[in-house]
C-alpha cells in the first residue's frame, strides 16, 4: 500500500461537457455560441460552449445577462439522460486503468493510478491515453492535471484547457505553488483573495511567508488550510464510489453586513449557484441548512427538512429565508451559506491533509 504522499493522481475534467455533447449531437451547433439551460428571463445558464465563453458567458449566469453579452447566443434545453449516458462511457474508460475512481460530477473525476491495471509507470502517459480514448469513444475532448495529490492535480487540469494536460512532478511543486497567483488556488474565492491582497499576499510565495498564527487570526479555521495547501500538503485519498452527503455554496463579504435586504439578495445568488450545481451533479435533497458566520468568526446554523425532495432554487431560497428570519442577528455578518443535504445520490466531502514528499518518479 502506497503512502498517500507517494501517489500518482489524475484529475480529468471534460471540456464544456454539456455544451460539447450538444454540439457533437447537432452539427448545426458546432462553432456557435450556445448555452445549455436557461432560456427564460428567470433562467440560469448551466453550461456554456467555448464560443460563448469568449463573450463572457459563464455557468450560473442569469440568462438575460448571458444574452446581453452575446446577442447571438443559442439556448439549448438540457438533456441529462444523454449526459449520464456519455458520462457512463467515460467512466468505463477510467475503470480500464484503475478502480480508484472518484467522480465529482458527470463531467469530472479523480483517478489514483499509482498502481494501475496496465502497470504503466507514467501517469502522464495514462492521462494522454484516457483523453485519446474519450475523444475516440464520445467525440468530445477532455483536459487533465497530473500530480501527487488531488489539490495540485485539479489546479493543473485548468492550465492547458481545452483538450490539453499538465503534469506537476514532485520536484516542481514548491516552485509551482510559490509562483501561482493566489486567485488560482483551488478554494480561494474572489472575496478571500481581495482580503489577501490587503495583506500583500498576491502569490503562493507571499502566502507562504505568513505564519500559521497570522493566517488563523485573520482567516479563521480556513487559515490553517491555506497554510497547508501552499506547502503542497493535502491528504485526501481518491474515494471510489463515494456517496455525496451534501451540496452547497456560500459567500464571504468584502465588508461585514447587517442589512437584511442585502442578505436576502445574497441568498438569491447562493440559491442560483446551488441550482447550477444540482443540475451538474443531477441530485435532489430534502434538508436545507442556512449557515451564518458573524464578524467574530462564530458560526450559527439552522436546518429544515422537507417531506419531499427539492432541486429548484426558489424552494431552496424560500426555506433559507424562513430559517434566516428565525435568527436574531447579534452583530454584523461576514458569510452566508446554504447547504442541501439528505440527498438521493452523490458524494461526501474531502478529508484532511498530508505533507507531500518529493523524489517520486512520474
Amino acid at each position: 500500500m502506497h503512502e498517500l504522499a507517494d501517489r500518482k493522481i489524475i484529475h480529468v475534467d471534460m471540456d464544456a461537457f454539456y455544451a460539447s455533447v450538444e454540439q457533437h449531437d447537432d452539427p448545426d451547433l458546432r462553432g456557435k455560441p450556445i448555452a445549455v439551460g436557461g432560456g427564460s428571463d428567470r433562467g440560469v445558464v448551466a453550461a456554456a460552449s467555448y464560443e460563448a465563453r469568449k463573450y463572457g458567458v459563464r455557468s450560473a449566469m442569469p440568462s438575460v445577462t448571458a444574452k446581453r453579452l452575446c446577442p447571438d447566443l443559442i439556448f439549448v434545453k438540457s438533456r441529462f439522460d444523454r449526459y449520464r449516458k456519455v458520462s457512463a462511457q467515460i467512466r468505463e474508460i477510467f475503470h480500464d486503468y484503475t478502480d480508484l475512481v472518484e467522480p465529482l460530477s458527470l463531467d469530472e473525476a479523480y483517478l489514483d493510478v499509482t498502481e494501475n491495471k496496465y502497470d504503466f509507470p507514467s501517469a502522464t502517459i495514462i492521462a494522454y491515453e484516457i483523453r485519446r480514448r474519450i475523444y475516440e469513444t464520445t467525440g468530445i475532448t477532455a483536459s487533465a492535471g497530473i500530480s501527487v495529490n488531488k489539490f495540485i492535480a485539479k489546479i493543473a487540469s485548468d492550465y492547458n484547457k481545452p483538450n490539453g494536460q499538465k503534469t506537476i512532478v514532485p520536484e516542481e511543486i514548491i516552485e509551482f505553488l510559490e509562483e501561482l497567483e493566489i486567485r488560482k488556488f483551488h478554494g480561494i474565492g474572489k472575496v478571500t483573495a481581495e482580503k489577501m491582497y490587503q495583506f500583500g499576499i498576491f502569490t503562493g510565495k507571499d502566502l507562504k511567508r505568513k505564519s500559521l498564527e497570522f493566517l488563523v487570526e485573520n482567516f479563521g479555521k480556513s487559515g490553517s488550510h491555506y497554510y497547508k495547501i501552499v506547502r503542497g500538503i493535502h491528504k485526501s485519498p481518491v474515494k471510489p464510489d463515494r456517496i455525496r452527503k451534501s451540496l452547497g455554496a456560500e459567500r464571504t463579504f468584502s465588508e461585514n453586513i447587517s442589512s437584511e435586504v442585502f442578505m436576502k439578495e445574497r441568498l438569491i445568488q447562493i440559491a442560483e449557484e446551488i441550482e447550477k450545481r444540482i443540475a451538474k451533479s443531477d441530485v435532489s435533497g430534502k434538508t436545507v441548512t442556512l449557515k451564518i458566520k458573524y464578524r467574530d468568526f462564530k458560526t450559527q446554523t439552522r436546518s429544515k427538512t422537507l417531506p419531499y425532495f427539492i432541486r429548484d432554487k426558489q424552494t431552496i431560497l424560500n426555506t433559507a429565508i424562513e430559517l434566516m428570519e428565525q435568527e436574531s442577528f447579534r452583530e454584523s455578518v461576514r458569510l452566508l451559506g446554504i447547504t442541501l443535504s439528505n440527498l438521493n445520490t452523490g458524494e461526501e466531502e474531502e478529508s484532511d491533509f498530508v505533507e507531500v514528499q518529493l523524489g517520486f518518479s512520474f
